[in-house]
């Protein structure tokens, strides 16, 4: 838009269809014709849009001749402006399109007008020039700083909104995770990010998913009440260092002259910062839903006054939803009665398959693979059972529901977080051996896929 002192967005009462707007356009030949329009939408900045229901010549004439005028009138003060416009063009589907189309048949439905009142497109027009029709009111026009937030939506409520909406549409505990770390980078602009789920059986929070870090961290452990994670933890409290590094020496400082006053015995082990290298600036908000502790939420980044008040709400808006989600999804649906054992088709193989060899150290209730540390406490005896069931019976197919019911796998009657646990292991096996998969299917069922032989040994120690 060319330089004005007028503001589109100066404009919001002439924009909410209080009074009709005159829109004039001109044919090829130049011949005019002027129309009443019910309302002209705020897009952007720069930009308004027309419906299009019954101005077929007008439709016509802005493709010929794309140059238009209208004249809108502020009901407050009937003071009027004339908006030149460019058409730019039309949309019959998206975001625009169903907003105003969904308006305008709730309007129809009042008067019993449905069939007649049908949005055809809308017509988007780039706004060149706004110009005050001087003398055409004496009625002082109210200041600009009355304009309403719903008119300018703030970049933090869009993207909140947003996220609110993809979140809302996960249907897979797994999936509502990645979606909302993703767009936390996305719409939010907190890079690094990680979810970690509490084990308070074990006074432990697990990493269950990260985005925004080389090494994902899944399955790594912060003790409840250890850091700043730990902290938010077990005070179930938002929580921010916006300084580490001025923290960290200042504390460091104090820990030296306690150890030489009263020896190293005097102090505990430092707790490493998880994540990022180099972070300057942290902040954790709890994941709590009826009162019950779910996990954590925490972000980092490598600019120390980047976290402040602004990201402490929006991160714990974020977190409501989340929480309340992570519970919905992790609850037991009804599932279809297992049938007989499945055994697990065997494809012709050109060579002899390689062979997986799983340990499961019962003493310290942990799983090793090929010599390699994979997973332990209810995750490791969730994946024995599941090899095992694979070794003696040949099954591939598997439900939450038989899990639960299994009493050697010691899950709690109340917030089992099976769920959870099942994305950690299927994400431990990504990991260390992606030859064994598993694959989800559907809402309390999954299956085994494996390309390699499985040798499993239990050990007592």
């Amino acid at each position: 838009m060319e330089p004005s002192t007028i503001l589109l967005a100066d404009l919001w009462p002439c924009l909410q269809g209080m009074i009709p707007a005159a829109l004039s356009t001109s044919s090829r030949d130049g011949v005019p014709n002027i129309t009443f329009v019910s309302q002209i939408y705020y897009v952007d900045a720069d930009h308004v849009a027309i419906s299009h229901q019954f101005f077929n010549k007008t439709h016509r004439n802005v493709r010929e001749h794309p140059l238009a005028c209208a004249m809108v009138l502020d009901p407050r003060t009937l003071q009027g402006y004339r908006l030149y416009l460019r058409y730019d063009h039309s949309e019959s589907s998206g975001p625009l399109f169903d907003s105003m189309s969904l308006q305008l048949q709730a309007i129809a439905s009042y008067a019993g007008m449905t069939d007649v009142f049908r949005l055809q497109a809308v017509d988007v027009y780039q706004v060149l020039r706004i110009e005050r029709m001087d003398g055409f009111t004496r009625t002082p026009t109210p200041p600009a700083g009355e304009q309403p937030s719903r008119l300018l939506v703030d970049q933090d409520l869009e993207g909140l909104r947003l996220l609110s909406e993809r979140m809302g549409r996960c249907e897979l505990l797994g999936d509502l995770l990645e979606s909302t770390l993703r767009l936390l980078d996305e719409r939010l602009g907190f890079r690094h990010s990680m979810i970690l789920l509490a084990d308070e059986a074990n006074a432990k929070l697990i990493t269950i998913a990260s985005h925004g870090y080389s090494d994902n961290g899944v399955g790594s452990e912060v003790g409840i009440g250890e850091g700043l994670i730990g902290m938010v933890a077990r005070a179930r409290c938002p929580l921010r260092l916006s300084a580490i590094d001025h923290s960290l020496r200042y504390a460091r400082a104090v820990r030296g002259r306690v150890e030489a006053v009263d020896g190293a015995e005097a102090v505990c082990r430092e707790i490493p910062l998880p994540g990022l290298p180099g972070a300057s600036g942290q902040l954790a908000v709890p994941l709590v839903s009826h009162k019950c502790l779910i996990g954590v939420l925490a972000v980092e980044c490598t600019e120390p006054l980047a976290f402040m008040a602004r990201e402490d709400t929006l991160l714990m808006i974020v977190a409501g939803q989340l929480a309340a989600g992570i519970e919905q999804l992790s609850r037991e649906v009804e599932e279809p009665t297992p049938g007989p054992a499945v055994r697990s088709a065997t494809k012709p193989r050109a060579t002899a398959p390689r062979t997986r060899q799983f340990s499961f150290f019962r003493a310290d209730d942990c799983i090793f693979v090929d010599g390699d540390y994979l997973i332990r406490n209810t995750p490791a005896r969730i994946l024995w059972r599941i090899l095992t069931q694979h070794r003696e019976a040949g099954r591939c197919d598997f439900t939450n529901r038989e899990l639960r019911m299994d009493a050697w796998l010691g899950l709690p009657e109340f917030k089992d977080n099976l769920e959870s646990r099942l994305i950690l292991l299927r994400k431990r096996l990504e990991q260390k051996c992606p030859d064994i998969r598993l694959v989800p299917r559907g809402r309390g069922r999954f299956a085994l896929e494996t390309e390699v032989a499985i040798e499993l040994a239990e050990r007592g120690s």
